[in-house]
């Protein structure tokens, strides 16, 4: 069974910077589009940003120009740079990747990050 493996939450200062990294546990042999999604406490899970296997980016308007994504399609891996951390990006942070011919969803299984002084 593929699993998604998610790694570089944790706590950041205000202003500081975190890049979260996201694996194929092995390998697919086409993934479509891979997302990071955030879900805060009490609050739904919402897009933070989204890449297509060709490049395409969209971001959360919250988080333009603050975050980077990118992928490295040869390692099925999907990278979140998140840089001008604010109190208000702390939540709980999954990746997502959809793939094959019926564009299966598949989740990570979630990490924490939380920015505070």
């Amino acid at each position: 069974q593929v699993q998604l493996v998610e790694s570089g939450g944790g706590l950041a200062q205000p202003g500081g910077s975190l890049r979260l990294s996201c694996a194929a546990s092995r390998g697919i042999f086409s993934i479509d589009d891979m997302g990071w999604y955030r879900q805060a406490p009490g609050k739904q899970r919402d897009l933070v940003a989204i890449i297509t296997s060709s490049g395409t980016t969209n971001y959360a308007d919250s988080v333009k120009d603050r975050f980077t994504i990118s992928r490295d399609n040869a390692k099925n891996t999907v990278f979140l740079q998140m840089n001008s951390l604010k109190p208000e990006d702390t939540a709980v942070y999954y990746c997502n990747a959809v793939y094959g011919p019926m564009r299966v969803t598949i989740w990570g299984q979630g990490t924490q990050v939380t920015v505070s002084s």
